[in-house]
Parts: structure tokens; sequence; C-alpha cells
């Protein structure tokens, strides 16, 4: 539909008041009835509707028509709303409100009673319906995207209509089908088609004539009757199916294909346009319940699992990640490789990977040789206390878009989506995560929810438009649509069963370009199920206490139940968890246990500095409550390379000890020290010192050492053609302890934290859309577009002024001038078109009070403000008629 379409659609007829006795009759009309309320609502619910801010209500009515914007509100429906709007795009134009009802199965059914005037109201409020109840409309653009078409069925299931099978039939066709229903013959083919539409419609005389039809043709439209309605046939049809031709029971579309008019698929269905209405959505039923102190304790320790879980992957990264690919992200080995140090499955590594990055804490570092590495944000995160570190990797979890989930996957031109790279951004994203929670939420506390009762309750709030095509129409998530009566089961149908079968098969399918990605809403759900339980927002599936109360957050559109209303602001909210969650975590201690097999027990988490410290000194060998970390040669070089001499490590060992030192590693500690530095490695491009000349051959004369090419060149100092770095470790490999040495020839000291990306901000969200108005926006907006309304529907006196093409008026500089300047002596009122310096044109209204040195100072109307304009930006102007003065 083009723009003038639209224009058409939403445009008032000049001088003609807003709204009627017979309702309005347009949309924006419709919208001109509405109060200030009504209109912050549609704004609201539709926030795209402000980008810019609409010059008036014709304006917004034409802005709500567009394409873009109807595909954006349909699929943000729940089911019955959506089932509602589909009805109507099959019901004529314009539908009573009763019909409507009939169309659901009328009084008969107390629930969709209920819920219709609910769901009207709905459709009513975001501008997709409008007019009174005696003349329901649906926008066009809806009515053209949810009615039935050969490329595009209807999610309802039915067909055209009779009038619009038949639009290219021939005349002398026509009155064949009219003779053999039994009909008197017509003049003409309109007369001809209104007498077929009236014998479908009537129950009493459609009774008649199925009646008549064989067994087997009632077994055809069985298998039509709730869609699809096209069907193949054979160049010669089989007698069944050559009977419903005649007598236009099935229409053709082509020379091979037939349909079935909507008006017999409604009688057969006994006037109802789905097959199964879903006017409430799913009960959520609960699976068990704990008791909430249990849920918790568990979401507490998960809690603190997932901050020590971080923590060891960022620790790991300290001196740089693995290096970034080339198309972004980390590779499938890099990944593996992480899963194993985190002893995780990969996907729950790439889960923690992409939460880092989401927080800020992990970034790559931009130079040539790109890698990943923390960011200066991670060692601040280090510094807060346990249960904020932990708000703050749930707030940025539940406001991320990239969706960890995709990692390994492919993306549509076939290539691996890798973790942390591009295009693993998926908008809804976010509102999942507030929609599961937030109906978690709604359950009492220590009730953990059935997750398929789940997932079902999010199918109805969220449906799918193409879930109901292809004969699929009302059934939740799409089931394949059963066979009706005999024809159910093969052969019943007797020797037309084939027939039967091509035809129910050749429903055209849905059109790509409009079918949503498969499933994607319910496995981000259940991604969300697993991540909140990795996160500790759950514990044994029910929601905690501390997420219940960061929940407050204010959400993103279709907030979750138990965050609507709730006001608090974020940082308040974040505080509150945090405060709620910090007694639940074990709380750290500042001492371990040493024993007498070179092992230290930590009975808890460990102070941070007595952490990073132990972590240097000893290499942990398990986890789990207790830590168990194990001292080696290699972990004693280790933090003697950071400058620590052996004293300094008996000190920490016995101050920290709440046992005794054991006297093997006070051993290992001396034995160590004693060997640790004798060796000295420098750049030459490596050379090895050492006072000791026979432990210098000693070396030389070791066939381990091959591999490094050494050759003396003097009694103390051997040279080898490698560098440094692997000459270290070839020495070390073979159980040496040497030292590296600057070009003065002082030992170098290695820091455990050296490595650190510039400073990064998280990656932002990528939108659904525009953000939800704020109440200032919306009564900013609201005054604005009422104001351009006025101006724009404000009666002008005649003779009417010349106006442009653009709807401005159009008078010459003297005139201009002499009529602003006689409006400011009366103190009247005036219309004028403005040009301003970006060439964007509006109509205003405004009420001069001075005029000098080329410009106009008056009141605004449009703008509700004093304003100043120059009187050659100004097209035309028009005295106001004296009611609207």
């Amino acid at each position: 539909m083009g723009i003038g379409e639209l224009d058409r659609e939403a445009h008032v007829p000049e001088g003609r008041p807003s709204g009627t006795a017979g309702g309005p009759r347009t949309l924006a009309e419709a919208l001109r009835a509405r109060g200030d309320d009504g209109l912050a609502a549609l704004l609201r619910a539709r926030p795209d509707l402000l980008g810019p801010v609409p010059n008036d209500l014709t304006q917004l009515a034409t802005r709500a028509g567009t394409r873009a914007s109807v595909v954006r509100a349909l699929d943000r429906l729940d089911r019955f709303s959506l089932q509602v709007a589909e009805t109507l795009a099959v019901a004529p134009d314009p539908a009573p409100y009763p019909v409507l009802l009939d169309l659901f199965g009328g009084r008969d059914e107390p629930d969709i009673e209920a819920a219709l005037p609910r769901a009207v109201a709905l459709l009513r409020e975001q501008a997709l319906v409008w007019g009174d109840d005696d003349r329901l409309r649906l926008v066009r653009t809806a009515r053209e995207l949810l009615s039935p078409s050969p490329q595009h069925p209807s999610p309802t299931g039915l067909g055209p209509t009779v009038a619009e099978a038949t639009a290219g039939m021939s005349p002398g066709r026509l009155q064949e089908i009219v003779a053999a229903a039994g009909l008197p013959s017509t003049h003409d083919p309109v007369s001809a088609v209104a007498s077929l539409t009236a014998l479908f419609t009537d129950r009493e005389r459609m009774a008649a004539l199925l009646d008549t039809a064989p067994p087997e043709a009632l077994a055809v439209l069985d298998r039509l009757v709730w869609g699809p309605p096209y069907g193949e046939v054979t160049a010669k049809p089989t007698p069944p199916v050559g009977w419903l031709r005649d007598r236009g029971l099935l229409l053709p579309v082509s020379p091979r294909t037939v349909v079935l008019p909507r008006e017999v698929a409604l009688h057969l269905r006994g006037g109802r346009a789905h097959r199964a209405p879903e006017p409430r959505a799913p009960e959520l039923r609960v699976a068990r319940e704990y008791r909430p102190q249990v849920v918790d304790s568990a979401a507490a320790g998960q809690a603190y699992a997932a901050l020590a879980t971080v923590e060891e992957l960022l620790k790991s990264w300290d001196h740089g990640g693995p290096p970034v690919l080339r198309a972004g992200g980390l590779s499938v080995r890099d990944l593996k490789r992480t899963a194993t140090a985190l002893d995780v499955s990969e996907p729950v590594a790439a889960f923690w990977l992409e939460l880092a990055y989401g927080a800020g804490l992990l970034a790559s570092d931009g130079e040539a040789d790109e890698r990943y590495a923390p960011t200066p944000a991670y060692d601040d995160w280090l510094d807060q206390p346990p249960a904020e570190r932990w708000a703050r990797l749930v707030t940025a979890w539940l406001t991320a878009t990239r969706t960890p989930g995709l990692a390994g996957g492919q993306d549509a031109k076939g290539r691996t989506l890798s973790a942390l790279g591009p295009d693993l951004d998926r908008a809804a994203a976010p509102e999942v995560r507030h929609r599961v929670l937030g109906l978690l939420a709604t359950l009492p506390p220590g009730a953990a929810a059935d997750p398929e009762s789940l997932l079902a309750r999010l199918r109805w709030a969220r449906p799918s438009r193409s879930s109901g095509a292809g004969g699929t129409a009302g059934r939740p998530g799409g089931a394949p649509a059963p066979a009706a009566g005999a024809a159910a089961e093969p052969g019943a149908a007797g020797p037309w069963a084939s027939e039967v079968r091509t035809a129910t098969a050749a429903a055209p399918a849905p059109s790509a370009a409009v079918r949503p990605p498969a499933d994607l809403r319910e496995r981000l759900a259940r991604w969300v199920l697993d991540d909140a339980e990795l996160l500790g927002i759950t514990g044994r599936g029910a929601l905690s206490t501390a997420a219940r109360a960061l929940l407050n957050l204010p959400l993103a559109e279709a907030a979750a139940p138990a965050a609507e209303g709730g006001g608090v602001e974020p940082e308040v909210a974040v505080e509150r968890a945090a405060e709620l969650l910090e007694p639940l975590l074990p709380q750290a201690v500042d001492h371990v246990l040493l024993q007498a097999d070179l092992t230290a027990v930590a009975p808890g988490p460990l102070l941070r500095p007595l952490a990073d410290a132990l972590a240097v000194l000893a290499d942990v060998e398990s986890k789990g409550g207790a830590t168990v970390y194990r001292f080696t040669p290699g972990s004693v070089r280790r933090a003697l390379d950071t400058g620590r001499t052996a004293s300094d490590l008996h000190a920490f060992l016995a101050a920290h000890s709440r046992t005794p030192v054991p006297q093997p590693l006070a051993y290992l500690v001396d034995d160590v020290a004693r060997k640790h530095g004798h060796l000295r490695i420098g750049a030459a491009s490596a050379y090895v010192r050492c006072d000791d000349d026979a432990l210098l051959g000693e070396i030389l004369a070791d066939r381990r050492s091959a591999p490094l090419r050494l050759r003396r060149l003097a009694p103390t100092v051997l040279a080898a053609q490698t560098d440094p770095a692997s000459l270290l470790d070839g020495l070390r490999s073979m159980g040496y302890a040497p030292a590296a040495e600057s070009a003065e020839g002082d030992v170098l000291i290695t820091r455990a934290d050296a490595y650190r990306t510039p400073p990064r901000t998280a990656p932002a969200p990528v939108p659904d859309g525009p953000p939800a108005p704020d109440a200032t926006l919306l009564a900013a907006a609201v005054r604005a577009i009422r104001a351009g309304d006025h101006a724009a529907t404000a009666v002008r006196k005649e003779p009417a002024v010349p106006v442009t093409a653009g709807g401005l008026p159009r008078t010459s500089a003297a005139e201009t001038l002499a009529t602003v300047q006689a409006a400011a002596l009366t103190g009247s009122a005036v219309w004028i078109g403005y040009v301003n310096a970006e060439g964007a044109a509006s109509q205003r209204v405004i009420a001069p009070v001075r005029v000098e040195g080329g410009f106009v100072t008056g009141y605004d109307h449009t703008a509700d403000e004093v304003r100043t304009y120059p009187l050659h930006r100004i097209t035309g102007v028009a005295e106001l008629a004296d009611e609207e003065v």
C-alpha cells in the first residue's frame, strides 16, 4: 500500500469537525476523539511513532498505518488479541461487534465473551482497530498483512471470499455454477456472485445443498475446512471434486488448483473463524515447592560459585588471553581449552565468557596481534564486596542482547558463530529474560515453575504470526492439522483418498521472508532458565529473594508482572538485592590449614590479598566448599620470581596457617630458594651466567640441552641461539631454577597481574526498536501533537489564500507583513506556514505581539510558548475564522 492510500485513510476533510454523530470516519478522527491519556497510551505502546514527533494527528494516523509500524505492533500482541485481529481481517469491513463475537462462537463461550472486550480495547488503544462497536475497522495495512492470499495463507485457515475467488471468472462459467447450485440465472456477474454468496451464507439452504452431496465430496470438504483451503486437482477431476466445482463449493484458482471459498468454510465450521481460540493465558503450574530458606541458600551457593568461576576465568588470562580471530571472536580450540580449564561444557564456558564481556570485565586489547585480556574494570570489580559483584553481573546479564547459546551454531550464510564474536546479538533476549523471571516472580516464594507450562505461557504472550499458517490455525505451537471426520485415516475416503491427500498437501508454504527464526524465543526462554540457575538468580528452579528485589529494575516495553508499578530506582534495587544476598554468602577467612603432604586447605573463601599470594605460591588441586592447594618446586620458584625470599615465604606461611608449618614444606622452600638465581639468563640473543663453571659444564653435557644450542663463551658464561623466555622454560624443564636478569645484571621480578587492556566500555545492547518513552516525553509529545493538529485543522476565513502542494499557505511578502501587523494590533491569532533553516516545513497558529526588524514575535499555540520567526521564512499567512480565534 502506498503513502497516498495511507493518507486517504488518515485524512480529515478540511473544515470537518473531528468525530460525527455516526462515529469517526477515519483513523485520524478516531485519534482526535481520544483524550490526552489515550494518545499517551498509544505512544507508550508504539514508541516508534515518536521518531520524530508527528506534526499533527493526521500525520500520527498515517505513521500508525505504515507497514513497518503495524508489523511491529502485531508482533507484540498476545495470542488472543492477535486472533481477534486475524478474525477482523476475514470479517466484513466494517464489522459490528456482534458479528465479531459470532465468529468466535457467540455467547456459547463465556471465556471468549469475557475476554473479547479487553482484546478489542487493546487493539483500539494501539490504533490497530478504530471505529465504534457497530463499525469496527482493522487498519488497512493490518488487513492486508492478515488477509488470506495464495502466497500468505491466513492463520485462520480461511480462503478468499466468493467475490474474490471469482474475480477473473467468465460470465458464462458463473452462470453455469449458479444453475448447478439450483439458483435462478442472473443478468450480470455481480448479481451472480451476490446470489452465490447469499446461498453460502444461508444456513438452511446451504444445509439442504450439502445433504445432496456424495459422501466422498463431503470427505474432501472435511480435509480442507480448517485449512489450508487450497488444493491441487488433476486435469480431469474425479466425480466428487467435479461435483463440488460445478456448484461453486470449490472454485478454480488455476487450471490445477482449487480453493474452498470463505463462506463455505465458515458454514462447515459453524461460523467460527478460529478452530481453537485461546482467550485465557495458559496456567503457570508449580512443579515443586521448597521452603524459601532452602531456595535462598541454594541460590547463594550458586551465586558464590558464579563469582569464583568468573574470577578464575579472568585470572587465567592475567598475562593475556587467547588471540582474537580475524573475523572476531574466540576460536573453537580456545573455547575448548577454556572449558577444560573451568571444568565445564563448552556452552557453559561460552556463557561465562559472554557474561564477563557483557559486564565490561573482559575485552580485546586492540594491539596488532590482538588478544583478549581483563580490563581495568575487572580490578575495580574485585575490590567490591561479593554481593555487589554478583548484582553487577546479574544486571549486565538482564540487559544484554548478546546470546551465548548461539555460539557454535551457524548464521544465515553458513558461517560458524564464535563466542565473543559478532552476530550474537538478539534484540529479543532482554525481553524474554524479563518475561521468564517476571512469570517466576508471580509464583509464591519457594515455588518452582513447571518449564513446559512456562513456555506455553510465553508462547501465548508472544505468538508467532506465521505459526498458524498452512493449516495450523489456532493451535498452540503450530501443531499439524488433524484431518476431520472419515478422511482422518488413509483409505477412509474411499477411492478418492489419494486426491484428498494431494489437495491437502497443495497449500503454499509461508514465505521465508515473513517466517520468524525457528523457535528462537522458546530457545531463549530455555537458556534463561539454565543461565538463571548458573548465576544464582534461581535456586532449585525457584526465584530467590535477592533476585525478586533486583527485578524491581524498570523493564523495557512489556514489563514483567513483578516489576510493573514497582517504582524502585535501579540503584536502590541493586543495593537491596546485595543486602539480602550478603548474609547468605560464605564469609571470607584469613587462614589456611597446612598439611604434611605439601598441601594447604582453605576452609572457605580467602581474603583477597591472601588468595592472590597463595595462588602464586601454590597450585589449586581441587575446588569446592574447601579449596585444596598443592606446593611444588615450580610454584615455590614462581613465588621467588616475584621478588620474595625464602624467609619471606616462611613468615607468610607461619602467619596464615592455623597449623604449624610442616617440615617437608619448609625443606621444599629452602631447597628451591638455595638453587634459585644461581643461573642468570639475559639477552644476547640469550646467555646463561653462573659463578659455578662445573654447573655450566653439567648443562652442556646434558643431552636435553641440545635444542637450546648452547656454547661456552667463558668459564662462567654460556650463549644460546634462542630468546631468553624460551631459554628460561628449557632450563626449568630440565630441573634447574634460573632467574632472568636485566642488562645491568639485576634479577628481573615478575608480577602475577601484569597485563590489562586499555579502558574499555561494556558492549552496548542492540535495542529492539526505540526505547520506551518516559512520562515527561509523552506529555510533551501529546501537547505538541495537539497544538499542531489545532494549527492544521483551524478553519480559515474565506476567501482562502492559495495553498502549496505541501498544505502551507502562500502569500506575498507584503501581504504577509500586513496581515501579521494587523493581527498584532488586534491581538488575534493567524495561521502561518513556516520553513526552518533545515528546510522542514510546518503549519503553526501564532498570536503576534511585535513585528519589527524583519521578525515577528508572538505566542505559538503549536509550541505552547513565545517564539520569534524571521518573516522571510514564512511562506504565507491566513486569518482564522472567528470561532477559531
